[in-house]
């Protein structure tokens, strides 16, 4: 089909328009407030409102593609034929927070409009051609994002915001339970928006989401979150079967469902309308389901025509809501033909002249620079939280009769226990929640007695669905909390990466800091449980954490370093808005002794302000000269034993617990391996994109020039049983690799 679809569309409307002049009404309307079509509530003088925010939407579609086509534009996914999502802005209060599809121009500009935020078209125009001077994401992407307008930034994940949306729902309700004053900007009786298209409606993410909110509203639990599918029939090429969304949606348990036509405002608004109104009231979730139809394909490189008809095609451009939108304003006697024609006109010079001003804007001009939003760590300012004082009144009533540190040495989950509850004395605006954490106390008793001391509003059970586990900690976070979620076991984190790597990790940097989703991720974690279980509950995989920028990793081996490392990571997260994943070895939660039986040399007093432990330094064991054993979590346990053996021997072994796996303490290890001069790097992950091929690069990159190995566990999964030694790392092998640095 030939012609560039851009222009056609756009001469089309004038046409159209145009031949409307037969169908004026026999007076003008007057009455600006007066319903266009009673009883809808829609009235003149939004539906003006509305029109403005919908040409300008299709303008800036229109450029950007001229951007494009100048080589000085980068973003060409479209919001044409879903400017009907300009009435969803308009039936929401601009303080409501909004986690918007890429295709809501419209509602973007409405909201700005509604708010009397006078740069929406510009900021647009920097997003497509990556200006640095972008408000919100400062040229990294394009995004609709604001925060004077409430709208977090979110990049094209398929349906990955879907659980934060619920979760940041079920947080607001738990601030004002817990009657916390968080996130001021964001009103007490807000509610959550959350709009994508419809063949997201298939992906895992957003089943698990929409699941999630039904389940809890059918326990009768508050969770106000509107979500909007905008349904234009199509994932790209592959079309959404004809009935499936609301076949699916329509009429599930703990979802209120409300259908409108998203090709004509009345219905649109009125749909809108009562599905918000239905949210705040009730504090239930809702479906709003929009029709709405697409435009000049799925982006600027999609063409059409290989997989639609030219009927198809002139089919859908025909259903263009500006067309539906001018014959409603000028047969309502609101606008005249030419006032129609004037204000699109107005809006296409007006559009052109930003897009120029915007594409002479500097872009990002160094890696630097680009960076800069990444992680960014005050140590300072941590230090100074880790010595903020502890109520010694709300401690002892946590407590009860016996603090912590009047009782016996403990292993490491009994630290990890009493770090907990005194963050939760600590922290007011902490969260601890996860699969089991709550009544049970988790798998390993990890959690035990916390809900006792702290209440179900503060430590609670969740879905199985670690996607939503996530999702609660990210929406939590940017309300305002301090969420330690846990997943039950590192394997099961691998369905769920993508609300760390694509959601959690990148907030900050797509936002430049101006929004932030603090937490800290507990994973029961690495293998040596004897074999039980087999693979998903003896995982080393951990290469998928260590490649996401910014993320902080910590791998505690000991209780008193895990009391510590913990303390670090929520005190980073509530300064900095640091999202941390703090691995738990599973192996060591309730081991007691290092060499013999008996020796009790794994347990310790907790102490409850101990030594302050800042992100990326390792502890170092012993003074040996001969050997530097390098290595963590369980490493460290077999190291330590490894190295009295050696001592026999007369190799005398110096251990360093790197303690974080990201950052790595690159200064303490080259300052230990300078001193020792002979490296053997202990990692108990696979050899293939293990931590110890991040050590030996560390090493090399450092300028290292002594002897260095590593040995590791193999590249396979874990059986099931006693065969399991046969692909785990063991102190046998680290005794001989060991010997062979010094041959």
């Amino acid at each position: 089909m030939s012609g560039d679809r851009a222009q056609i569309v756009d001469q089309a409307f004038i046409t159209h328009v145009e031949g409307l002049r037969g169908l004026l009404p026999g007076a003008r309307l007057t009455d600006l407030d007066a319903p266009l079509r009673p009883p809808a509530r829609l009235t003149a003088r939004l539906a003006l409102e509305l029109f403005e925010a919908q040409i300008y939407s299709r303008h800036l579609d229109l450029v950007a593609r001229e951007l494009r086509a100048q080589g000085r534009g980068y973003y060409t996914i479209g919001s044409s034929g879903h400017e009907g999502n300009a009435a969803v802005a308009r039936a929401l209060r601009p303080t409501d927070p909004a986690f918007l599809h890429y295709r809501s121009g419209a509602f973007f500009l409405a909201r700005a409009r509604q708010a009397d935020y006078p740069h929406g078209v510009r900021a647009v125009l920097l997003g497509v051609t990556a200006a640095a001077e972008e408000p919100i994401a400062g040229g990294r992407h394009k995004v609709f994002g604001s925060r004077p307008l409430a709208i977090p930034p979110q990049t094209s994940t398929i349906a990955s915001h879907l659980p934060k949306a619920v979760g940041m729902a079920v947080a607001l309700e738990r601030r004002r339970r817990l009657r916390l004053d968080l996130a001021a900007e964001t009103p007490r009786d807000a509610i959550i928006v959350c709009s994508f298209g419809d063949a997201s409606v298939n992906h895992s993410t957003a089943v698990g989401a929409l699941n999630t909110a039904a389940c809890l509203a059918y326990q009768r639990l508050p969770v106000p979150v509107l979500f909007v599918c905008e349904d234009n029939g199509l994932g790209i090429s592959v079309p959404t079967p004809t009935g499936w969304v609301a076949a699916a949606y329509g009429h599930r348990p703990g979802l209120h469902y409300v259908a409108g036509d998203g090709l004509d405002l009345v219905s649109a608004f009125e749909a809108a309308s009562a599905a918000a109104e239905h949210v705040r009231r009730t504090r239930e979730p809702a479906f709003l389901h929009l029709r709405v139809v697409r435009l000049l394909g799925h982006a600027g490189s999609d063409v059409e025509a290989t997989y639609l008809t030219p009927e198809q095609i002139r089919h859908n451009e025909a259903q263009d809501p500006l067309l539906a939108s001018a014959r409603l304003l000028v047969t309502s006697g609101v606008l005249t033909v030419d006032e129609v024609l004037g204000r699109y006109r107005a809006a296409r010079i007006e559009v052109a002249g930003a897009a120029e001003d915007a594409g002479r804007r500097p872009q990002l001009a160094s890696a630097e620079e680009i960076m800069r939003p990444i992680a960014q760590h005050t140590p300072a300012a941590v230090a100074e939280e880790l010595r903020r004082p502890v109520d010694a009144g709300a401690r002892a009533s946590f407590w009860g009769e016996r603090l912590p540190e009047d009782e016996e040495p403990l292993p490491l989950a009994g630290h990890i226990n009493r770090a907990l509850g005194d963050l939760l004395v600590q922290v007011p605006e902490l969260l601890v929640f996860g699969e089991d954490v709550g009544r049970k106390g988790g798998v390993y008793g990890v959690t035990r007695n916390l809900q006792k001391r702290a209440g179900v509003a503060r430590v609670f059970d969740t879905l199985l669905d670690e996607q939503s586990i996530l999702g609660m900690a990210l929406g939590a976070g940017q309300a305002g909390f301090v969420p330690v979620p846990e997943i039950q076991y590192l394997a099961y984190l691998h369905n769920a990466e993508d609300q760390l790597r694509g959601e959690a990790a990148t907030l900050q940097f797509f936002s430049q800091g101006q929004f932030r989703n603090p937490m800290v991720v507990r994973i029961a974690a690495y293998a040596y449980q004897k074999g039980f279980g087999g693979h998903f509950h003896n995982d080393n995989a951990v290469a998928v954490l260590r490649d996401i920028p910014g993320l902080v990793i910590a791998s505690p081996a000991r209780g008193d370093d895990a009391a510590a490392l913990l303390r670090t990571c929520v005190a980073a997260a509530r300064v900095d808005g640091a999202v941390c994943v703090f691995l738990e070895p599973i192996a060591l939660y309730h081991t007691r002794d290092l060499h013999e039986n008996g020796d009790g040399l794994w347990l310790s007093r907790y102490e409850p302000a101990g030594e302050v432990v800042p992100i990326g330094r390792a502890r170092v064991w012993g003074e040996g000269k001969d050997l530097l054993l390098v290595s963590f979590a369980n490493g460290l346990h077999m190291s330590l034993r490894v190295a009295r053996r050696l001592a026999d021997e007369g190799i005398q072994c110096r251990v360093l617990d790197l303690r974080w796996l990201a950052p790595l303490p690159v200064e303490d290890l080259l300052r230990e391996a300078g001193e020792v001069g002979r490296v053997l790097v202990v990692d108990e992950t696979r050899r293939s994109a293990g931590v110890s091929e991040g050590v030996i690069a560390a090493l090399l990159d450092g300028g290292f020039s002594g002897r260095v190995r590593r040995v590791t566990s193999a590249d396979s999964f874990i059986p099931l049983g006693p065969a399991a030694n046969h692909v785990l790392l063991s102190e046998a092998d680290i005794e001989r690799a060991a010997r062979a640095l010094f041959d």
